[in-house]
C-alpha cells in the first residue's frame, strides 16, 4: 500500500481558529495526512504551526471546521483503539522524580498495573538509548538526554500518532542531528504517523516525506513539498545535490511566506 492509497490518519477539514479578542490565528486549513507519513510544518514565527498541531491533539478547539483522526473526531481517538502522544518544545520533566518515574507518568495516570507499566517503561527507555539511566534525576542529564526522556514518555503509551512541537530546537547541532536520525529510526520501526513542527529547513528536508509551508497574519497553508527520497536517510544525504535542491526550494518558499507576513504586518 502506497501513501497515496493509505488510510488517512489525520484529516483537517476547513479548520480555523479565531480567539475571543478577534485575533485570527488560522484561516481555514484543509490537509490530509496519510497513515505512516512524516509531515513537517514549516514557516515563520506566528504562522500558527503550534496552534494547528495542538488542534490536531485536541488541546485547542477550532472556531470552525473539523479535525478527524482515523475518521473519528480527535477527541474520540481512543474509542477506535488508536492513541496519540505529544512532545513539547521543552522536556517538562518532574525535577524531583527519576527518569523511570517521569516516563511512567502517563501510564500511572491511566491506571496501568505497575508490572506492565515498568515493562513498557523499560522498552521505551531502551528505544531511546537511556536504559542505563532509569534512576537518574533530570538535572543529571544533558539537554539531549532530557529530550530523549520526553520522547520515551510519549512512546510509552504506544501511540499511533506522534505530534512534536520543535522538540530539538534548543539543542546543539550535533545532538540535534543525532536525535533526528534516532527519530527516523523510531518512526520506521514503530510504523508511526508523525507531525513535526520546526523552524529548520535542513531538519525538515532530512526528516520529512512531506513539508507543509505556512505563512502568518493570519496563519495559513501556502505551499507543500514532497521530499521524494528513500529511507533510511544518512548524513551522506545531507551533503548530496538532491538535499541542496530541496533545501533551496524550501528556502525560497519560506522567503515568500515571510514576505507575505511582512506585507500584512502593521
Amino acid at each position: 500500500m502506497t501513501l497515496a492509497t493509505a488510510t488517512p490518519a489525520v484529516e483537517i477539514l476547513s479548520a480555523e481558529k479565531t480567539y475571543p479578542n478577534g485575533t485570527q490565528a488560522l484561516l481555514p486549513v484543509d490537509l490530509t495526512i496519510a497513515e505512516g507519513e512524516f509531515v513537517t510544518l514549516l514557516g515563520p514565527s506566528g504562522c500558527g504551526k503550534s496552534t494547528l498541531l495542538k488542534m490536531v491533539a485536541g488541546m485547542i478547539e477550532p472556531s470552525d471546521g473539523r479535525l478527524l483522526a482515523w475518521r473519528k473526531p480527535v477527541q474520540q481517538l481512543d474509542q477506535g483503539g488508536r492513541k496519540l502522544a505529544f512532545v513539547f518544545q521543552a522536556p517538562t520533566l518532574m525535577p524531583w522524580a527519576g527518569v523511570q518515574t517521569n516516563v511512567r507518568l502517563p501510564l500511572d495516570l491511566a491506571g496501568v498495573p505497575r508490572a506492565e507499566a515498568d515493562a513498557r517503561v523499560a522498552e521505551a527507555l531502551a528505544l531511546v538509548g537511556l536504559d542505563k539511566f532509569a534512576h537518574a534525576l533530570p538535572r543529571a542529564l544533558s539537554g539531549g538526554m532530557q529530550m530523549r526522556v520526553s520522547i520515551a514518555r510519549g512512546l510509552v503509551t504506544q501511540p499511533d500518532l506522534l505530534l512534536m512541537d520543535e522538540p530539538f530546537g534548543a539543542l546543539d547541532e550535533i545532538t540535534r542531528h543525532r536525535l533526528d536520525a534516532d527519530l527516523l529510526e523510531l518512526w520506521r520501526s514503530k510504523k508511526l504517523t508523525v507531525i513535526f513542527v520546526t523552524h529548520s529547513i535542513h531538519e525538515a528536508v532530512f526528516l520529512s516525506s512531506r513539508v507543509i509551508m505556512m505563512a502568518a497574519r493570519p496563519g495559513r497553508v501556502v505551499e507543500e513539498f514532497t521530499i521524494d527520497e528513500p529511507y533510511p536517510r544518512t548524513a551522506d544525504f545531507m551533503v548530496s545535490p538532491q538535499f541542496s535542491r530541496y533545501a533551496k526550494q524550501l528556502q525560497d518558499s519560506l522567503l515568500r511566506a515571510s514576505s507575505a507576513h511582512e506585507e500584512l504586518a502593521p
